[in-house]
């Protein structure tokens, strides 16, 4: 019985070894397990620090290349500004020498202005003596003209002689109905003293001889009593002429002549004289200067009078021992004296007058006639003097005054 007690508890004391033991390998195995845990987790963690730092290396890598790569362009660029650089000192110093030289340029032309400036200023003080000369005669032929006009003024005061009156606009509206005034037409007087010829050069212009129909009437004696009106021998042509009542008759008196005929209204005034200026012809052209009407100083019969000077040269017409040379040298020499006595005369009495210097144009009719109807011969070419001037100034500033007019065709403008 005691042995199988003491059996028993060396069983249990045996089972209680091996159950301690077991608790020692589950310990041992416990040990086991939470270091392979802790190695594993140390290997994933171990791992994660592997992957971080090849993360990091490549990251490290990266950096390395764009830090390259900045610094590669970072070379092209710095390589870049310093070419832009250095083209742009280039372009600084051909602008500096381009600056250089239009300096020099403008210093050259600088110096030229200021060359001519000082002969510039040479000339204006040379023209200003000459201006101060010509101010002083100026002044000194005022004073004369002056004590002229003083002196006329006083005579027509002496004489009765009144001064032209301003018209008034009823005095302007029947002058135009009188006249029948059409707006779009040009409208020529031809005016002057009684028996200088009027109507013949109004014939003339209109490109009818004295007998052909419809032709101004002529004669020794004034045949013009009223202001009469005639249309162009061409109605294409947008003129009108006028003959007007000779001044100096007992109709008319001298300084009632340019208002009793109404010649305000006119758009053009032909003033025909004789020998010499009357007091009739500087009234017509004062006048004609306060109302702005353009006015043209015309000799007519320059034939005639050419002949009167051949006789006094002495010329012969029945003389059939005088050949045809001769009389040609003869013609010309008298032309060429009437014509220049004529022009000395006209600005003689302009500069009396105290009017400015204008043209005076020398005409014959019959050679007007045919510079008008453009048919001039080979013998009538060597008698015109300025009938083409006339008509090309006449009509050219009829057309350039009216603006609007369509250019004429026809007989008075077929010579302009």
């Amino acid at each position: 019985m005691g042995a199988a007690v003491s059996v028993l508890e060396e069983a249990a004391k045996a089972a209680n070894r091996l159950e301690k033991e077991q608790q020692e390998r589950d310990r041992a195995a416990q040990a086991a397990r939470e270091e392979a845990d802790r190695l594993a987790h140390e290997a994933e963690m171990n791992a994660q620090r592997a992957r971080e730092a090849q993360a990091a290396m490549e990251a490290a890598q990266a950096e390395a290349e764009r830090i390259r790569r900045e610094a590669e362009e970072a070379r092209v660029a710095a390589e870049q500004a310093a070419e832009a650089e250095r083209h742009k000192a280039q372009r600084r110093e051909q602008e500096i020498r381009e600056e250089a030289r239009r300096a020099a340029e403008a210093a050259q032309q600088e110096a030229l202005r200021q060359q001519q400036l000082t002969e510039e200023e040479n000339r204006r003080a040379v023209e200003a003596q000459r201006a101060a000369e010509e101010a002083a005669r100026v002044a000194a032929n005022e004073v004369r003209a002056a004590l002229e006009a003083k002196a006329e003024v006083e005579r027509q005061l002496r004489e009765g002689i009144q001064p032209v009156v301003m018209p008034s606009a009823a005095d302007l509206e029947d002058a135009k109905r009188r006249i029948e005034y059409c707006d779009g037409l040009y409208h020529f007087a031809v005016a002057g003293i009684a028996g200088s010829g009027k109507s013949s050069l109004i014939n003339a212009l209109r490109g009818l001889r004295n007998r052909d129909a419809g032709a101004a009437a002529t004669g020794i004696t004034e045949t013009t009593l009223h202001v009469t009106r005639f249309p162009d021998s061409d109605p294409k042509n947008p003129f009108v002429w006028y003959d007007i009542p000779g001044a100096g008759t007992l109709q008319v008196r001298d300084w009632q002549y340019f208002n009793k005929q109404g010649l305000y209204v006119f758009d053009a005034l032909v003033v025909l004289i004789d020998n010499r200026f009357t007091m009739t012809d500087v009234a017509i052209l004062r006048n004609a200067r306060i109302f702005g009407i353009p006015c043209y100083i015309v000799r007519s019969k320059a034939d005639s009078h050419v002949r009167n000077l051949m006789r006094e040269m002495g010329y012969e017409s029945d003389d059939e021992e005088q050949d045809a040379r001769s009389r040609a040298t003869l013609e010309h020499a008298a032309r060429e004296h009437f014509v220049s006595a004529t022009r000395q005369n006209v600005r003689e009495n302009l500069r009396d007058a105290d009017l400015p210097d204008q043209r005076v144009y020398i005409v014959s009719n019959s050679t007007m006639l045919s510079a008008t109807k453009g048919n001039v011969t080979t013998k009538m070419a060597k008698k015109i003097i300025d009938e083409f001037e006339f008509l090309r100034d006449l009509l050219g500033d009829a057309y350039k005054r009216r603006g609007g007019v369509a250019k004429a065709k026809g007989s008075s403008t077929a010579a302009v």
